[in-house]
Formats: structure tokens, C-alpha cells, sequence
């Protein structure tokens, strides 16, 4: 299968979720999880991997479609020689069934259909027995899995796909429900169309109906925000990096992971999108997420659980699949949850300092937490680990995971003092000031005049970019305006930055990257901080214009072949884009500015 990653919309219920391409097949879904093993899995393979497509049956298809208002409920029209047709794609959250819905109407003339429905179990390796029910549909089952189709259309087996054609009209329609259950299971109860999509718009209006003025940008931070809650498992309220895994950071290489995993550095930028824009709920969810996957001895701590807090991710191969146009390997699991990075230390205590000042009220679990972690971090943060990108070679002294050291004791002293603990704050004053003496003498290159990627070393890192929105540095220092200035020279191409220089980064793996977008956001905020906002105002809207048609963004881009990279949606981006706009409208002080 060769669609741009930007060709694809997304649908869910906050359990699992699709990819839809503009041709209306649907390439990607993992039942019942976000990181279950794939029924379609086309995506990252060929048809014979799994796919459900509905389109017109003719050429000259003129394709546009849009997300029905402040929904996730996608509506793709295809206008024909003989008529226009929408397809409405959508899952309904979770009432005793697992259910996809996808609903052919007639707007104007005639307009013929195809169906082609290619299921395969365990990422498009496994043929199901499929059976024919009498009312029609039919039945695929493999092992635990079952997954049943309902609909009126008539359906046939063609090798070992199941297909049906059939016409719609003005004002006729036919309706597709496929339904996940365990096969040991008794057959669920189908889940009629007409009471799950009104259930399924109320629900997403209602959710986005609490976002507030964002200036001029509103609705792609209302877009962003639904895309947050469809990346979030609801059970749990753990936030996934991304839908999919393995779509390539280079077309043809190898940087290619497993993303359907909740990593710790993001909460605390989860956290200010969310109680910046007041949705205390989910945030709630989150840190109890949060608070319930680290629990434990601090030297286990990883940086990144499963969606219900699961530690072991291990990382494995997918042989038969090609792999997105030919970028292999396919990876399930992912290695960097055993790795050693000391910034999550930081990202925890300020994610439990945010959480108090956005009005959370304090949890148990904080005080407990601080006592466990913090005297290992102590003993721990003057060791070199594998850094923010997760490098799979040798560890270095990183100074993003230095300063975020510095974060974790500074938070711990706003914490303590607001506890009435002086002499406990103190003490972690006295150690944070000795971190940040540390970062500012080995740190800073005097040849080059700015922070550099890690002690010794001569590379520029868009992680630097942090210093001065966690209050490491202040945003006016010289120090933070030349390293802003300096990553700008060194890492934009075509406007956009990339993470660090590759070249000086030796990670294990051939070098070439598209731009990272969450760093690009990085840089607007920064270039805000230092007065430069004309500059940051231009590529904020420039990263805007990278949104696909339905406002979605990948985790890269590249602005010389014009399509995004990297797996998709990412939530990293979309907290970006949520907090520069906040950041941009002024809405209640900088979002990013994370220190007292």
C-alpha cells in the first residue's frame, strides 16, 4: 500500500483507533486496544495484510471531507459522473460492544459502491474462518479474536476477501457495523446506528464545548484537543504517543517505532494543555495514570508504560510485514522503556507541581512519591543516561537531562514549602543550586557562546530550547537568547528544526530525519520568550499550514518532499500546537513558562 501518511484521518473511542484514508479503506485498526495486534494492518504492508474499503465503483472521483463539527465523526464525500455520495466513519464509545460504523448516504443522483473486506489477525498474518450468517454479514474468527460484519448489502467470498457492490441514491442508505469480541464469548448484541451516532456527536460536542477562546486559533485547538481525548484510553486515562507503529522518520530507513505506549516526559505538557484550557477531568485521569504506573521502587521507573500501566514493552520484529514503501523493520513493543533517562525525574515533580498551582487538588500519592524518588535522584543525576531522543548507543551527559535533574529538586522545593517544610527545602535547594552551577559551567561552550547538547560536546540540541520555559535560565538571559539564536542557525531547514544535528549524534542507526515538529512549537515558544514575536507568529502559522485537511499532525515533516513522516496522529505535536497558541493569545500567561 502506498497512501501519504497525510492521506489519513482518524477515528476511535478512546479504546482503540482507525486510520481512513481519502479513498475510504481503512488501513490500520488494532482490536480491542490501541496496542492489541492489528486486524487491518495494509498500512504498514500490503492488502493482503488487512483492510476494509468502501468507494465508488467508477473513476473521475472528486474526494473532499471534513470532521462533522467538533466531532470525530468523519464524513468523506465522493463526488462521480453520476452522483455524490458521503461516507460517515465513526466508532461509538464503548456501551458492551466494540463496534467500527461506517454509512453510505446518497445526496444527488446514483452512485455505485464496492466493498472489499481483507480481514487478518495478528498484524496481517493470520486468515480467519470466516462463515456466512443467514441475515447476512459474517462471522471471522482466529484464536481469541472475533469480529463480525452487519449489513444488508450482499456479500461473497472472492479468494479470501469478502466483497459486495451496491447503489445508493438520493436520500438512501446502507450501514456497516463491525463488532470486536473475544471468540470463547457469546455472540454481543448488535448496536443499532440510529441511537450510536447521535450518542457519539453528543459526546464529542459536548467534550470540545469546553474549550474557550483561543484567539484565532480556536477550532485547530479545539481539533487538537479532540485529538488528545481520542489518543487517551479511557479506562485508564493513560495518553498514548501516536495510533499506529513503525511509520518511518526517513522513507526506506530504519527509525522506525512503536509509538502506541504513554510516555512520562509528556505529562507535564498534557497536564498545562489541559487545565490551561480547564479540562480538570482529563487531567485528573492522567495523573492517577501517572501516580499508578510509577509506583514502585524509583530505580524501576521507566520512562514509558503500556495504557494501563504495564512495564514490559518488549521489543520485537514483525517479519511479514514490508513495512510503510518499504521502511523496515516493523517494530511491536519498544527497547527504550529499559533505558536510562533522568529527565523523567523532572518531568514527574513538575507534573505533580502543575497539577497543584492548575487547582488539582493534592493527591496521597504525591508525598510518597517525592519521599522514594528523590533521594535516588540524588545519588543518581551525575551518571550519563541515553537522553530526551533515547539514543541507542553510548550514554552521555546530556544537558537537557541535567537541567531536568535541576527541575525535579526545584519543584520538590516549591512543593515543600508549600507543605511548611523548611528544612526539607533546603535541603533540596541547596542540591539544585549545586545542578544548576554544574549545567552552567560544563554546559555552556564560551567558543560558541551558547548551551550545547551535552558536557564537552560542540552540537546544538533543540532540547536546549527547555531551559528557559522550565525556569532554568531566565528567557531574557544572553546565555538562553544566543542558544535560541544559535539552534536557529544550526538546525532549521526549509523553516523547520530538527532535534540536533546528526551528524554529531551517533545513536546507533543511519542518520536522516524529517523536522521534528514538537521542537518546531518548541521554537515558537521561545522566540516569543525573547520578544521575537513576529517571528514566532510566522512559524506558528507555518506549522498550522502542515496540518492535514482534517487538522491533523505526524510527529516530522518534510519540507522538501512535502509530507509528514513519523507515526500519526502525534499527541506530542498537538500539545505543542495547543500550548504555543496559548502561548500566542496570551491566554493566562505563557503556557510553556513551567517555574514559579
Amino acid at each position: 500500500m502506498s497512501v501519504p501518511i497525510e492521506d489519513y484521518a482518524l477515528i476511535g473511542d478512546c479504546e482503540t483507533a482507525a486510520l481512513v484514508s481519502k479513498n475510504g479503506s481503512i488501513d490500520w485498526l488494532c482490536f480491542p486496544r490501541f496496542d492489541s495486534p492489528a486486524c487491518f494492518a495494509a498500512l504498514l504492508g500490503a492488502e493482503d495484510n488487512g483492510f476494509w474499503s468502501l468507494s465508488p465503483s467508477g473513476e473521475n472521483v472528486h474526494v473532499t471531507r471534513r470532521y462533522r463539527n467538533d466531532t470525530l465523526i468523519l464524513e468523506t464525500e465522493f463526488q462521480t459522473e453520476t452522483g455524490t455520495a458521503v461516507l460517515i466513519d465513526f466508532m461509538p464509545l464503548r456501551d458492551g460492544t466494540s463496534d467500527l460504523m461506517r454509512i453510505v448516504e446518497g445526496k444527488s443522483g446514483t452512485v455505485a459502491f464496492d466493498m472489499e473486506l481483507n480481514l487478518r489477525f495478528d498484524y496481517g498474518r493470520t486468515v480467519p474462518w470466516v462463515t456466512h450468517g443467514e441475515d447476512g454479514g459474517i462471522t471471522a474468527i482466529a484464536g481469541p479474536d472475533r469480529l463480525t460484519l452487519n449489513c444488508a448489502v450482499p456479500v461473497e467470498g472472492r479468494g479470501l476477501s469478502t466483497v459486495g457492490s451496491f447503489q445508493v441514491a438520493a436520500g438512501e442508505s446502507q450501514i456497516f457495523t463491525m463488532t470486536w469480541s473475544p471468540s470463547h464469548m457469546p455472540q454481543p448484541a448488535q448496536r443499532q446506528v440510529e441511537y450510536a451516532l447521535p450518542d457519539t456527536e453528543e459526546f464529542w460536542q459536548s467534550f470540545a464545548a469546553k474549550c474557550p477562546k483561543v484567539g484565532r486559533w480556536t477550532e485547530q485547538v479545539k481539533r487538537s484537543l479532540i485529538t488528545l481525548k481520542a489518543l487517551t484510553y479511557m479506562p485508564t486515562g493513560g495518553i498514548i504517543a501516536a495510533a499506529t507503529t513503525s511509520l518511518p522518520e526517513k522513507i526506506g530507513g530504519p527509525r522506525n517505532w512503536d509509538y502506541r505506549y504513554c510516555w512520562l516526559r509528556d505529562a507535564t505538557l498534557t497536564l498545562l494543555a489541559l487545565m490551561k484550557l480547564g479540562y480538570y477531568e482529563e487531567a485528573s485521569a492522567w495523573r492517577k495514570w501517572l501516580l499508578r504506573a510509577v509506583a514502585g521502587a524509583p530505580a524501576q521507573m521507566q520512562i514509558m508504560y503500556g495504557v494501563a500501566g504495564e512495564r514490559n514493552l518488549l521489543e520485537w520484529q514483525v517479519p511479514w510485514l514490508s513495512g510503510y514503501e518499504g521502511s523496515t523493520p516493523v517494530r511491536v513493543g519498544n527497547a527504550a522503556a529499559e533505558q536510562v533517562q533522568l529527565d523523567v525525574y523532572g518531568e514527574v515533580a513538575d507534573a505533580m507541581l502543575q497539577a497543584r498551582k492548575g487547582g488539582l487538588p493534592p493527591h496521597h500519592r504525591e508525598r510518597e512519591l517525592a519521599a522514594a524518588i528523590l533521594p535516588f535522584v540524588e545519588k543518581i543525576w551525575v551518571e550519563p543516561d541515553e537522553g530526551i531522543w533515547e539514543v541507542r548507543s553510548q550514554r552521555q551527559h546530556f544537558t537537557y537531562s541535567k537541567v531536568m535533574a535541576w527541575v525535579a529538586f526545584d519543584r520538590a522545593v516549591q512543593i515543600a514549602a508549600a507543605d511548611g517544610e523548611p528544612e526539607t527545602a533546603g535541603r533540596w535547594r541547596t542540591l539544585a543550586d549545586h545542578i544548576h552551577a554544574e549545567v552552567c559551567e560544563k554546559a555552556f561552550d564560551p567558543e560558541l557562546g551558547c548551551f550545547v547538547q551535552a558536557y564537552g560536546s560542540k552540537a546544538l540540541d533543540a532540547s536546549l530550547l527547555q531551559l528557559g520555559m522550565v525556569g532554568f535560565i531566565p528567557p531574557d538571559d544572553p546565555r538562553y537568547v544566543a542558544t535560541v539564536e544559535a539552534i536557529e542557525r544550526k538546525l532549521l531547514r526549509d523553516g523547520l528544526l530538527l532535534r540536533y544535528e546528526t551528524q554529531e549524534v551517533d545513536d546507533g542507526l543511519p542518520s536522516g530525519e524529517g523536522a521534528f515538529l514538537a521542537c518546531s512549537f518548541w521554537l515558537v515558544d521561545a522566540l516569543g520568550m525573547i520578544g521575537r514575536r513576529d517571528d514566532a507568529l510566522r512559524l506558528f502559522e507555518r506549522l498550522l499550514d502542515i496540518c492535514n485537511d482534517v487538522g491533523l499532525l505526524a510527529e516530522e515533516y518534510d519540507p522538501a518532499a512535502r509530507r509528514m513522516l513519523g507515526n500519526f496522529p502525534q499527541a506530542f505535536s498537538h500539545v505543542g500546537l495547543i500550548n504555543s497558541a496559548l502561548n500566542l493569545a496570551r491566554l493566562e500567561g505563557p503556557a510553556d513558562q513551567r517555574s514559579a
